[in-house]
C-alpha cells in the first residue's frame, strides 16, 4: 500500500532450566545464549516496524543484571547483522537465558533513539526493576498522563503511552512484597487502560511476563517446546524457531515465566473480543496464523469476494496484476475465480533504505523509487490492479499515473480487497484523524459508505478507470472470525472501547468546527 504504516511488534524468549526436555531447533546449546534468538525473531517481524528494534536480556551474574541495546533503523542495522564481529560483540554483553524485544513504528511520540524500546525501569529492589516494551496504543493516553501525574512527583520524559505504561506498572508495583502478583498488577492497570496493548515484562528476577489486553485487539502467540518458551506478536517467528505448538495467548491473559515453570492466567474479563481485521487484510506476516485464522487463506477469500463481484468485460488483454506484496495471495485468487492470468506487472524494490525514500521529496518521485511497471506486461492491456486498501490515496493516485505513463495500460480498473476506510484508527494504526482519509470525502451513503456513483467519482481522482471496494460483510467471511469478534471501526466508525468512541466523536464535531476539513484528535493529542 506503501501508505499506511506498521504497526510495532513484540518478541520474548526465556529457558526454564527447571525442565531439561526436547528444545526446538534453533535453540542455541547454551542457555546462557538464549537471548541471541531475539534479532533473530525480530527479522521475522520487520513488517511491523522499520524505525528501531532494540532489547533487553536478564543474566543473573551480570552486574547489570538487566541489560537494554536498542538502535533506530531495521534489524540489520541496529543489530548490525551484516557484521559478524559486530553482532558478535552486541550479543556478548547481551547474552542471558531471557530477553525481551521490540521493532518499532511511531504511533506515539517523535523518531528518536530514546523512544526506542524496551523502556528500562531500574530500581535498587530486583523484584521492581524490569523492562517492558508494548505493542498497541492507550487510547486514553491523555487521562492516564493527567492521572500519573496527579499522583505526585512523577516526571514524564518522554510523552508516549510507553512511559505512561511503565510507571503505571511502577505504580502498581509499590505495595508488592519480594513476589510479585503479576496477575493482581495486570487486573488493576485493565480496569484503567483503555485500547490495545500487548505487554513483554522481563524483571531483573528473571520473570518474564507476556500480557494481551482483554479485548485481543492485537495479535500475540506463544509457544512451549521442553526447555524453552517463546512469544511473539505473530506466529512466523515462532514456527522459524522450530516450536510445532504454537497458540494465540487468549484476550485478557497473561503468561508468566520463570525457572518453575510457564503460569497462564485470565488477568480480566473482556465484554468481547474485538480482533483488528486489518492484521489480516494487511499487517501480518502472510504466512502467520493469528487466533486459529491463517493471514494467506484470509487474504485468498478476499480475492475470491472481489471476483464474484466483478463485472468489467473480460477478454484475452485482461490482466490481474497486483501491487506488492500484501495483495498478491488476493489477485491470485481473484484471476482463478475469473479464469484469468495474475501477473506480475509491478516489481517492487525491495533494497531500498527506508531513509533514501523517506529522504525523496515527493509522493511520485517516492512511487518510481518503490515500483517498477514492466511495460512488457501492462502494454496495451486492461489491467485489473488489485490492492489491500486505500488510506490516504497519494501513493495510489502516483502509482495509477506510473502504470498507464510508462507501464502502457489501455485502462486500469482498481479492486480493493476491504471496505472505505471512513473512520480513524485509535489503537495503534497510523491514520489517527479523518482528515488524512479519502474515503469520507467522497461517502454518500448511511454509515460513511460509497455508493457506485461516488466510488466511479473517487475513480476519476486517481485517475483510474473504475473503483470498487469490497462490502464490510466479506471481511468476517473473509477472516473466518464473527462479526462480533472483529475490530473494524476504520470501516463502520463502530469502535470497541468507550475512549475509542470518543475520540471519534470528538473528531466529527471538530470537523464540523473547521469548514477546511483539517479536524480530527489524536489519541495522543
Amino acid at each position: 500500500m506503501g501508505e499506511l504504516h506498521h504497526e510495532c511488534g513484540v518478541a520474548a524468549v526465556a529457558f526454564l532450566d527447571a525442565e531439561e526436555g526436547r528444545r526446538v531447533s534453533q535453540a542455541p546449546a547454551v542457555p546462557e545464549q538464549t537471548a541471541r534468538l531475539i534479532p533473530r525473531m525480530l527479522l521475522d517481524m520487520q513488517n511491523r516496524g522499520q524505525l528501531a528494534a532494540g532489547m533487553t536480556s536478564y543474566h543473573p551474574r551480570r552486574d547489570a543484571m538487566l541489560e537494554t541495546y536498542k538502535q533506530l533503523g531495521t534489524v540489520a542495522e541496529a543489530f548490525r547483522l551484516n557484521h559478524r564481529a559486530k553482532f558478535e560483540s552486541i550479543m556478548k554483553e547481551m547474552d542471558g537465558p531471557a530477553a525481551i524485544g521490540h521493532v518499532r513504528y511511531a504511533t506515539c511520540g517523535g523518531n528518536e533513539r530514546s523512544l526506542a524500546q524496551p523502556f528500562e525501569r531500574a530500581h535498587g529492589r530486583k523484584s521492581k526493576w524490569f523492562a517492558v516494551a508494548f505493542n498497541g496504543q492507550l487510547t486514553n493516553f491523555r487521562e492516564l498522563k493527567e492521572e500519573l501525574l496527579s499522583q505526585g512527583d512523577y516526571h514524564l520524559k518522554r510523552d508516549t503511552d510507553t512511559e505512561i505504561l511503565m510507571h503505571s506498572i511502577s505504580y502498581e508495583l509499590q505495595d508488592e512484597g519480594p513476589v510479585i502478583d503479576w496477575q493482581g498488577v495486570f487486573s488493576r492497570l485493565s480496569r484503567r487502560f483503555d485500547g490495545a496493548y500487548n505487554v513483554v515484562l522481563l524483571s531483573a528476577t528473571g520473570q518474564l511476563v507476556v500480557a494481551r489486553d482483554p479485548l485481543g485487539l492485537r495479535p500475540l502467540c506463544v509457544a512451549r517446546e521442553g526447555s524453552l518458551f517463546a512469544a511473539a506478536s505473530e506466529s512466523v517467528p515462532l514456527a522459524n524457531l522450530g516450536f510445532s505448538h504454537i497458540d494465540s495467548l487468549p484476550p485478557g491473559h497473561l503468561a508468566v515465566v520463570d525457572r518453575s515453570g510457564v503460569r497462564i492466567s485470565r488477568f480480566a474479563e473482556g465484554p468481547r473480543r474485538a480482533h483488528c481485521f486489518f492484521e489480516w487484510i494487511y499487517f501480518a506476516n502472510v504466512a502467520s496464523t493469528l487466533d486459529d485464522c491463517s493471514v494467506y487463506l484470509s487474504r485468498a477469500r478476499l480475492g475470491k469476494e472481489l471476483a464474484r463481484l466483478e463485472d468489467v468485460p473480460r477478454d484475452a488483454e485482461t490482466i490481474v496484476v497486483p501491487v506488492p506484496d500484501t495483495a498478491k495471495a488476493a489477485a491470485d485468487a481473484m484471476a482463478f475465480e475469473l479464469n484469468l492470468p495474475s501477473v506480475e506487472g509491478l516489481m517492487r524494490n525491495r533494497y531500498l533504505g527506508r531513509t533514501f525514500i523517506e529522504g525523496t521529496a515527493d509522493r511520485e518521485s517516492k512511487v518510481r523509487l518503490k515500483y517498477t511497471p514492466l511495460p512488457e506486461v501492462l502494454s496495451g492491456k486492461r489491467v485489473l490492479l488489485v490492492e489491500d486498501s486505500i488510506v490516504r490515496s497519494t501513493t495510489m493516485r502516483a502509482l495509477v499515473h506510473e502504470i498507464r505513463r510508462r507501464g502502457g495500460a489501455r485502462e486500469i480498473h482498481l479492486r480493493v480487497a476491504c471496505p472505505p476506510i471512513i473512520a480513524p484508527c485509535f489503537y495503534g494504526i497510523d491514520m489517527s484523524t479523518r482528515a488524512e482519509l479519502i474515503a469520507p470525502r467522497f461517502a454518500d451513503l448511511p454509515g460513511g459508505g460509497l455508493s457506485d456513483l461516488a466510488q466511479n467519482r473517487l475513480a476519476q481522482e486517481l485517475g483510474a478507470d473504475s473503483l470498487r471496494y469490497l462490502p464490510v460483510d466479506a471481511i468476517a467471511r473473509s477472516v473466518g472470525l464473527s462479526r462480533g469478534h472483529l475490530c473494524m471501526a476504520c470501516v463502520t466508525g463502530e469502535y470497541p472501547t468507550p475512549a475509542g468512541q470518543r475520540l471519534f466523536e470528538l473528531g466529527v464535531e471538530g470537523e464540523s468546527v473547521h469548514a477546511n476539513g483539517s479536524g480530527g484528535i489524536r489519541a495522543y493529542e
